[in-house]
C-alpha cells in the first residue's frame, strides 16, 4: 500500500509538475506580486492609493494610455483588414509566385518591430534615403515620427501574424458549406461575408488579441520613433529610470494597470470564442479558383506591393549597412568598415545576444516539453493550472516584466539584477509559451495507446517518454525551439531594463547606435540579426518539412 502510494504521488510527472510549480512561483507569481504590492506602497506612510490617483488625474499618465489604446486599436484594425484579405486572396486564387511570396510573409513575420521602425528612419526620417531622393523633385513626404510613423510600422509587420493565422485557419474550411450556399443561389460575396468568415471568425479574433497586446507592449518602435507621441511601455521605462533618480513605485502603478487591461482584453476575447467555436474535418478545402490575364494580375500585384512594402525594411537595413557614413549621414560608396566597426565595437554584444539565447533554449526546452506533457495528459494532476501559467507571461509586456524583477531581485535573499542570470530567466518566462504550444500541438495529435502499449510491456512510464512520446514531438519541439530562440535574440523590451554595461545585447546595440545617430553601425548589427534569423528560419522549415513545415 505504501509502495503504491508514493508511485502514484512521488513519480516523475508529479515531482516534475511541483519543480515547475515551483519555478513560475518563484519566476513569475512572486515578482508581479511585488510589483502589485509595490504599487501601493508609500516610503513613509505606507499603504497609499496615491499612484493609481496620479496616473489618473495627471494628464502625463492617462494621456499615454490612450495613446496606446489608439495605437493599438488602429494597428489591429489596419493589419487585420489587410491580413485577412491578402490571405484570403492568397489561399483561394493562383497567385503570382504564390510559394515565394508566402516565405516572404514569413521573414517579415521573423523581423522584430523596432528593426522595421529603424529602418523606416533610414528610408523617411528627416536625413532618409528616400526623403532626400523625393526632395529632390519637390516631393515632401509625411514624418515617419510620432503616431503616424509608429502605426505604419505595426500595420506592415503585424499584418504578416494576422496572414499566417488566417491562411492556417481558411484551410480547415470544408468546401461543402460554401456548396450548399451557393445551390441555394448565394452570390460570391454573400458566402464570404456569411459562411468563410464567420468560420474562421474565431481564429481572426484569436490573432486580433495578439496583434493588439503586441502593438500594447511594444517597446523599441514608440522608443525610436515616438519622440512626444509616449505610450505605456515608455511610460514605465520613463518612471523607473527618469531625471530625478527613477520611481519604481509609479512605474509599478503604471505597470499594474497594462497587465490588467491586457487581461482584461484576453478574458472578454475567451468569453466570446467559448460561445462561438466551430469545428469542420477539412477533409474538402476549397479549391483554388484558376484566373488568368488581367483578373489574375488583378489579385496578384497587391499582394506583391503589400509583401514589398513589408519586406523594404530589411532590403534598406542590408543595403545601408554597406554605404560609407559620416555619423546619420550617409555619404555613398560601398564599404564593410560598419561591420568591421561593429564587430570592433560590439562583438560582446553580439555573443551576448547568441550565448544568453542558447542557453534560455536548453531550458525552455526541457521545460517545454514537460509542461507540454503535463498540459495535454496529465490535466488533473496539475495540468491545467500549469498550461495557465505558462501562458500569462504572453500577455504581459516585456518592460513589466523588467520592472518586476527589478523590484524583486534586486534586493537579498535574491540578488540577480544586473548579472546575465536575470536576462536568461525573462527570456525563459516570455518566450516558453512558443515551444509549449508548438509541442501541445504535436502530443495532441499522438495516440496514448503508444505510450500504453509500451507501459504494458514492462518499459516504465518516464522511459516509455523519452524513448517514444518525446521521440515523436521532436519536430513539434524543434520548431517551437527555434522560433523562441529568434525571440529571445530580438528581445528588447525587457532586456531594455535589465541589461548591464557587462550584459549588452544585439538589440541594445543597435538602439544605443540609433540613438547616437551611427547608422551605418546600427544597420550592420540589424544585418546580422536579420541574417541569424533567416538561418534559424531554414533551419525550423527544414526539421519540419516533413509535417507541412511552417510555411
Amino acid at each position: 500500500m505504501l509502495n503504491k502510494f508514493r508511485y502514484r504521488f512521488f513519480n516523475f510527472w508529479t515531482i516534475s509538475t511541483l519543480v515547475l510549480l515551483a519555478f513560475f512561483a518563484l519566476a513569475l507569481l512572486y515578482p508581479l506580486g511585488s510589483l502589485f504590492l509595490n504599487s501601493f506602497r508609500d516610503g513613509e506612510n505606507g499603504f497609499t492609493l496615491q499612484n493609481y490617483i496620479t496616473f489618473f488625474t495627471k494628464k502625463y499618465y492617462y494621456t499615454a494610455l490612450g495613446h496606446s489604446l489608439t495605437i493599438g486599436i488602429i494597428s489591429t484594425l489596419i493589419s487585420t483588414g489587410c491580413g485577412v484579405a491578402l490571405a484570403y486572396v492568397m489561399h483561394r486564387y493562383n497567385v503570382v509566385l504564390k510559394g515565394a511570396l508566402k516565405i516572404l510573409f514569413i521573414i517579415c513575420l521573423m523581423s522584430p518591430p523596432f528593426i522595421g521602425a529603424y529602418s523606416w528612419i533610414l528610408l523617411l526620417g528627416r536625413n532618409g534615403f528616400l526623403t532626400g531622393l523625393l526632395g529632390k523633385i519637390g516631393i515632401q513626404m509625411p514624418t515617419i515620427y510620432g503616431k503616424t510613423g509608429i502605426v505604419l510600422v505595426f500595420s506592415l509587420s503585424l499584418s504578416c501574424y494576422v496572414f499566417r493565422y488566417v491562411t492556417a485557419a481558411l484551410q480547415g474550411i470544408d468546401r461543402s458549406l460554401e456548396e450548399a450556399a451557393e445551390s441555394l443561389g448565394a452570390s460570391k460575396l454573400r458566402r464570404l461575408f456569411t459562411i468563410s468568415l464567420p468560420v474562421v471568425f474565431p481564429s481572426i479574433s484569436s490573432v486580433m488579441v495578439i496583434v493588439f497586446m503586441r502593438s500594447l507592449a511594444d517597446f523599441g518602435t514608440p522608443l525610436l520613433i515616438g519622440e512626444g507621441y509616449k505610450t505605456m511601455p515608455v511610460l514605465i521605462y520613463n518612471a523607473y529610470l527618469s531625471e530625478m533618480g527613477g520611481d519604481a513605485k509609479m512605474a509599478g502603478a503604471v505597470s499594474v494597470v497594462t497587465v490588467l487591461i491586457s487581461l482584461g482584453i484576453l478574458l472578454v476575447q475567451k468569453a466570446y470564442i467559448a460561445r462561438r467555436n466551430y469545428k469542420m474535418s477539412g477533409l474538402r478545402p476549397p479549391l483554388e479558383v484558376k484566373l488568368t490575364g488581367w483578373k489574375r494580375a488583378l489579385v496578384s500585384i497587391p499582394c506583391m506591393i503589400w509583401v514589398l512594402v513589408a519586406l523594404l525594411p530589411q532590403i534598406a537595413i542590408i543595403v545601408m549597412s554597406f554605404i560609407r557614413t559620416n555619423g546619420p549621414i550617409f555619404v555613398g560608396g560601398f564599404t564593410l568598415n560598419n561591420y568591421r566597426e561593429a564587430i570592433k565595437n560590439c562583438g560582446s554584444s553580439i555573443g551576448h545576444s547568441f550565448l544568453y539565447a542558447t542557453i534560455a533554449i536548453v531550458f525552455i526546452v526541457i521545460f517545454g516539453i514537460i509542461t507540454a506533457y503535463v498540459s495535454v495528459r496529465r490535466r488533473k494532476q496539475g495540468g491545467t493550472l500549469l498550461d495557465t501559467l505558462v501562458m500569462f507571461p504572453y500577455v504581459i509586456p516585456g518592460a513589466v516584466i523588467g520592472i518586476c524583477y527589478i523590484v524583486s531581485f534586486n534586493h537579498r535573499p535574491i540578488l540577480i539584477c544586473g548579472t546575465a542570470i536575470v536576462i536568461v530567466l525573462a527570456y525563459v518566462i516570455r518566450k516558453l509559451p512558443n515551444t509549449v504550444r508548438s509541442s501541445v500541438g504535436v502530443l495532441e495529435s499522438i495516440d496514448p495507446s503508444l505510450e500504453e502499449a509500451s507501459i504494458s510491456l514492462g518499459v516504465p512510464a518516464m522511459k516509455t517518454f523519452f524513448v517514444i512520446t518525446a521521440r515523436l514531438m521532436l519536430s513539434g519541439v524543434a520548431a517551437g525551439a527555434v522560433l523562441s530562440w529568434i525571440s529571445c535574440m530580438n528581445e528588447l523590451s525587457s532586456t531594455m531594463l535589465l541589461y548591464s554595461s557587462t550584459t549588452m545585447t544585439m538589440p541594445i546595440a543597435v538602439y544605443t547606435y540609433v540613438c547616437r545617430g551611427n547608422y551605418g553601425i546600427a544597420a550592420a548589427l540589424g544585418t546580422i540579426m536579420t541574417a541569424s534569423i533567416l538561418a534559424a528560419l531554414c533551419l525550423v522549415a527544414r526539421m519540419t518539412r516533413k509535417t507541412g513545415g511552417i510555411i
